[in-house]
């Protein structure tokens, strides 16, 4: 698999917020430093899923960043994206692997180092790992585990680990000295009055 980008936007479709927006500004500072994991709220029509990942796609391509859609991976085929990511709740990593196919990237939730280790054995590429923080981006999230948390899951496995949970590029040195390669955001782009600037600075924080 090609190398992985450091930094994953997450699409915030939450009312009031503007995906789109938030990723033009992005793409001509991480380039193909980036990663959008296009997720959608429950509620969403694949319809919705479908129309979203598509312009993610298209805006991506000229920049060599990948597009990963969450969940649906239904979606992620229609629009010839990258890969994938399941969590808990989603198809389980192998069965995951079999509608992707060998060559797609795949993203797996993991929490501790066993679960990880299953992940990896079953095909994933990189694993999410977190909450590292505490987060209100999406509800029903697990206490966050935070850096040792991270430290522990990166330390029994060879696939990148990618630091999720109210990750802000303060916290960015602490998550990377543990073992993580990248870190995936949410409300640190798309709450940043300039995201463009807060890409820069995550990717600073990154790169250090």
């Amino acid at each position: 698999m090609p190398s992985l980008g450091r930094l994953h936007l997450i699409t915030d479709t939450r009312p009031g917020r503007d995906p789109l927006a938030v990723l033009r500004a992005a793409l001509p500072v991480a380039r193909a430093e980036l990663v959008v994991q296009v997720r959608v709220t429950d509620d969403a029509t694949d319809r919705e899923a479908y129309d979203l990942a598509r312009r993610v796609v298209g805006a991506c391509l000229p920049y060599r960043a990948r597009c990963l859609v969450n969940d649906r991976l239904h979606v992620a085929l229609a629009v010839g994206a990258a890969g994938g990511h399941v969590g808990a709740d989603d198809l389980p990593v192998a069965a995951a692997r079999r509608v992707l196919g060998a060559d797609a990237v795949l993203g797996a939730t993991a929490r501790e180092p066993g679960a990880a280790r299953a992940a990896v054995d079953a095909g994933a590429t990189y694993l999410g790992v977190g909450p590292c923080h505490a987060t209100t981006t999406k509800p029903g999230l697990p206490a966050p585990i935070g850096p040792d948390g991270v430290r522990a899951v990166a330390g029994s496995v060879t696939v990148p680990v990618i630091a999720i949970g109210g990750v802000t590029a303060a916290s960015v040195p602490a998550l990377r000295a543990a073992g993580a390669y990248g870190v995936a955001v949410v409300g640190a782009l798309s709450g940043a009055a300039d995201p463009a600037q807060a890409t820069a600075e995550l990717l600073r924080a990154l790169t250090c």
